[in-house]
This record gives structure tokens, C-alpha cells and sequence, in this order.
């Protein structure tokens, strides 16, 4: 049975990190959980969930170089046991049937080198996300909201990590991006909290503010919703289960149309 472990590294997520380490730790077998100087109760919530599997470390603030060299440490760190790192950021939120398919691929599949999964990018509330349509990325042979978020340690020879916060890839020796070689396709998702607020101190993360979106999304059934977003939480965890406010929706319906226009006439570079 392979082992598998989840890197999460962390700075002001006080809104969704109770719900993303929750949402998989039944699944993996360990989480390193990192945190680069964050200033809100992010680190009072991590410190809520009890379990033996999360290892917890305070770093320190990190800028765009040093943050990818915190990615490094945290891959020098990993104990050499484990088959299949998990990259799990502090707005990342699955739901049980994505994870528990992923960890099934892991466990079946011990020659594959790197998985991708889809994105459910959220905008105003968990109830709705960007369209499909909108995504951009190129991975595993497809385009769309998409993500390399399993990586199979032990079949990446010279994994490592490299290039600044905001460019950062993971690569192998000879200096090719894991995504460009073989990485398998797994037809899942998990919730994306990147375009919602993160944190009352949001501002004080680089590029966290431009992240914000107002769009008018598509809805995501209950059934799809991540179970961790409606079980019983510590106090000190936000609920986030409350609908967008009627001024989002205002703004939104004014700027969606101009998206959407724009999407279609100068449509976004093609990430990696």
C-alpha cells in the first residue's frame, strides 16, 4: 500500500485551512502543514485540529524566492517512506469522493509519475464557480481548470522545487516540469477558494487582493459540495456556508457580460 503525504504551506487562510486539512486528512497519512508568517487566526485554527498525522511548523515570512526555497525544505523534509506527495494549499477544500478517488489512483497505480485533477474555481460563495470554459490551463493533454497536485516521489528522479511564488513548478532532473512529462488525468475535482476572501488580512499576501473576483458563476449542486464545509467546527472557524451579499451580485451582474466578452475576444495566454 503506498504511503502518502500532503505538503500545505500557508500564510493568512484563517477562512477555509480548518475546512481544506479536514477535507483530506482521514485519506493521507501524514500532513506537513507550514506556515510563512501569517497574521490573522490562521495558526489558532491549525492548532484546533488534533490528530498525530499533522506536522505543524512556524517559518516565518518568506518573499517570492525564499518561498520556493520554504517548497524545497519542505520536499528535503519529507521522510523517504512515502511514495506520493500531495500538494495541498490552504484554500484547497475536496470533497470526499474526489479525494478518496485520488487516493484510490495513488494506491493503484504505483507506476504513474504525477496525477491531474480539475479545479472548481469559487466566485461569491462556495454555491458557484468560474465556468469550465474559462479555464486556461494546458495539462495531461486537456485545457481547462486544471491542476498537478500528486506526485509520485519515487518515480521523479531529482524532484524538486524551482523559479519564484507565482511561477513556481516542480521539476526533475535535467530541469523538466513534472506536467510536462507523463503526468495521468483523473476526471475529479476538488474546490478552489482562490478568487473568494481568505482572510481579514488578505491584503498583506502578494497578489492576494487582484485574486478576488466578481462573476456571476455556475451553480454547484449540494451534492458536489465538500462534506467539511457542513460538519460541526471549533468556534474559532469562520462559517463560510453564507451566501454572496446582494452588493456582490450587483457588481457582478455589470461585470460579467464584459468577462465574458473579453474572454472571447482577447482570450487569456494559455498557462503552463
Amino acid at each position: 500500500m503506498s504511503k502518502i503525504i500532503a505538503h500545505s504551506l500557508v500564510r493568512n487562510e484563517e477562512r477555509f485551512v480548518w475546512y481544506s486539512i479536514t477535507s483530506v486528512l482521514h485519506y493521507v497519512d501524514k500532513v506537513m502543514v507550514w506556515d510563512t508568517g501569517s497574521t490573522d487566526k490562521t495558526v489558532e485554527i491549525i492548532k484546533l485540529i488534533e490528530s498525530p498525522k499533522i506536522e505543524f511548523k512556524e517559518v516565518g515570512p518568506v518573499d517570492v524566492d525564499t518561498f520556493t526555497q520554504v517548497r524545497q525544505q519542505m520536499l528535503d523534509s519529507t521522510p523517504k517512506d512515502y511514495d506520493w506527495l500531495m500538494i495541498l494549499d490552504g484554500d484547497e477544500i475536496w470533497p470526499s469522493f474526489g479525494i478518496k478517488a485520488a487516493i484510490d489512483f495513488c494506491h493503484s497505480h504505483p507506476e504513474s509519475e504525477s496525477l491531474v485533477v480539475r479545479t472548481r474555481n469559487l466566485v461569491g460563495d462556495i454555491y458557484h464557480r468560474l465556468p469550465e470554459s474559462s479555464g486556461r490551463y494546458h495539462l495531461a493533454g486537456r485545457t481547462g481548470h486544471l491542476a498537478l497536485r500528486f506526485m509520485h516521489l519515487k518515480n521523479l528522479p531529482g524532484l524538486h522545487a524551482a523559479k519564484p511564488h507565482g511561477q513556481l513548478g516542480y521539476f526533475v532532473t535535467g530541469g523538466h516540469l513534472v506536467q510536462n512529462l507523463k503526468p495521468s488525468f483523473l476526471d475529479i475535482y476538488y474546490h478552489h477558494a482562490t478568487h473568494l476572501l481568505r482572510s481579514p488580512a488578505s491584503p498583506e499576501v502578494p497578489k492576494r487582493q487582484q485574486k478576488y473576483k466578481y462573476e456571476i458563476g455556475e451553480k454547484v449542486l449540494l451534492r458536489d459540495q465538500p462534506r467539511s464545509f457542513f460538519i460541526p467546527r471549533p468556534s474559532p472557524v469562520p462559517d463560510v456556508t453564507y451566501p454572496a451579499s446582494i452588493g456582490f451580485w450587483i457588481i457582478s451582474s455589470l461585470l460579467t457580460p464584459l468577462r465574458k466578452l473579453r474572454r472571447t475576444l482577447l482570450p487569456l495566454p494559455h498557462g503552463y
